[in-house]
């Protein structure tokens, strides 16, 4: 390849994002890794010969770039140092938790740092080296949110977007960082710079003024409404809006509807033995997924007598994250302490209270959980939106079921008519919310997920990236 600043690449659409939509394995094949944001953009990407920046998920390969049905993938070679300085530590023991409100203590290491502005700058070069004159190039998330301002240094002629897929803190914690200005400076290289909340927006546009030179108008931000603007040192005008992400709902719904499914959501609770009431929690192993207050509440609604532990069961599914990091250690090994507690104290001979799954599960089986489940638990102490929740509801065509949600997620904002709202630190309040939803009314269950799933059907993923990539001037 060509150096950045000479080269001219064909790709009048790119997508640069921390992995590839697609995995190389030690054994040098390929395969395809789909997923939310995937499912969402390769149909553009591919229909317009678009071209898709990452990294390949191989420590220490460098792989060539290659062509697949009209999408033209550009692999980023990240060593296994890199990985553990730019990905397990600056991305996710720095940037992690300060943006979900310190909920674990950021680590300030200067040779993180080094690595991820080290990193950055590779993605930005492959981002130029494959841009066509005058491309649109959409950057996305926290791993890379110095690529923008890097990009526009070596392809001023590119349209730039970002979307930071986590929240956005307020600008007392995100002073915290002692490399905050480098880090805005990054995004402000972008043309438009779009975030899953208002709340967030109104955070970033706050800190541009208070950390930067730039100055920003004082217009309400509303969700798929009016945007906010920035002004960059350099005159540049940035658009900064509220773009909630959702799910492929139309294909939940259809896999939820198929007879496999039905079958498959009664024969597991049968395997369950029948119970009257069935929780359930799906999270990757994240300290900020709030799965530890979720089962001191359950333990205390059993220990009460609000719940029969005869007739109630929670299946928790944590799948396996970061597991190098800490703080996810210590995370799994809490986590695990406390089922095990739980079900010494309230399980019997052929009845577990708690079912924990610490394995990666098949989106199919995942839907029959979803079809078996009376109560989800979704209650994060921060996350940006929890895509979790959503497909939920749309794996709930029935009207069945019934969702217990943190008011501290981006979805929160659009499921809290049909949700049960809970301030995740308030172990009282997520008690009596598993209780209310397990003891709901049938037709008052209807009516509620009723309301969620129709707004989670009418804005899908396909419509928030469109929305989005309207934003940036691309038609779709």
């Amino acid at each position: 390849m060509t150096h950045a600043e000479d080269a001219r690449g064909s790709s009048d659409l790119l997508v640069v994002a921390n992995r590839l939509p697609f995995d190389l394995h030690a054994d040098g094949e390929w395969h395809h890794s789909p997923g939310g944001l995937v499912t969402a953009l390769e149909p553009t990407l591919r229909a317009r010969g678009g071209a898709w920046v990452g990294w390949p998920g191989l420590q220490d390969a460098e792989p060539e770039p290659f062509d697949e049905d009209g999408l033209s993938i550009r692999p980023v070679p990240i060593s296994a140092d890199e990985v553990a300085a730019y990905y397990e530590g600056f991305a996710n023991a720095t940037l992690w938790p300060l943006y979900h409100d310190v909920v674990a203590t950021p680590h300030f290491d200067r040779s993180w740092w080094e690595a991820y502005r080290r990193v950055n700058e590779r993605f930005a070069d492959a981002a130029a080296g494959a841009a066509a004159d005058g491309a649109t190039v959409w950057v996305q998330d926290y791993q890379l949110q110095l690529v923008p301002r890097l990009l526009r240094e070596r392809r001023p002629d590119l349209r730039i977007g970002f979307f930071l897929h986590i929240p956005f803190p307020p600008v007392e914690l995100f002073a915290q960082l002692p490399w905050r200005r480098e880090l805005v400076e990054g995004l402000l290289g972008a043309d438009v710079v779009g975030f899953q909340t208002a709340g967030g927006a109104e955070n970033f546009r706050r800190v541009t003024t208070r950390l930067t030179d730039a100055s920003a108008d004082d217009v309400p931000i509303t969700v798929g409404g009016r945007p906010g603007h920035v002004t960059a040192p350099d005159g540049r005008t940035i658009t900064i809006g509220a773009h909630p992400i959702s799910v492929d709902a139309a294909d939940l719904e259809a896999i939820a509807r198929s007879d496999a499914t039905v079958e498959r959501a009664e024969a597991l609770r049968h395997e369950l033995g029948d119970p009257r009431t069935v929780l359930l929690g799906v999270d990757r192993l994240d300290y900020t997924k709030g799965i530890d207050v979720r089962l001191q509440a359950f333990a205390e609604v059993l220990r009460d007598h609000r719940l029969d532990p005869a007739e109630t069961v929670l299946i928790q599914v944590a799948t396996p994250s970061r597991e190098r990091v800490e703080h996810y250690a210590e995370t799994r090994d809490d986590i695990e302490l406390t089922v095990g507690r739980i079900n010494g104290e309230y399980a019997s001979i052929g009845h577990t209270v708690v079912h924990y799954v610490h394995q990666a599960t098949p989106r199919e089986e995942l839907v029959a959980f979803f079809r078996a489940a009376d109560v989800m638990l979704v209650t994060p102490y921060r996350d940006g939106m929890n895509l979790v929740a959503k497909e939920y509801v749309a794996s709930r065509p029935d009207g069945g079921g019934a969702l217990v949600l943190s008011e501290f997620t981006g979805a929160a904002d659009e499921l809290g008519e049909g949700a049960f709202l809970v301030n995740p630190h308030d172990l009282d309040a997520v008690a009596d919310a598993i209780v209310a939803a397990a003891s709901q009314d049938a037709e008052e269950g209807r009516r509620r997920m009723g309301r969620m799933h129709e707004q989670v059907l009418e804005h899908d993923v396909e419509r928030w990236a469109a929305g989005f990539l309207e934003a940036l001037g691309v038609a779709t």
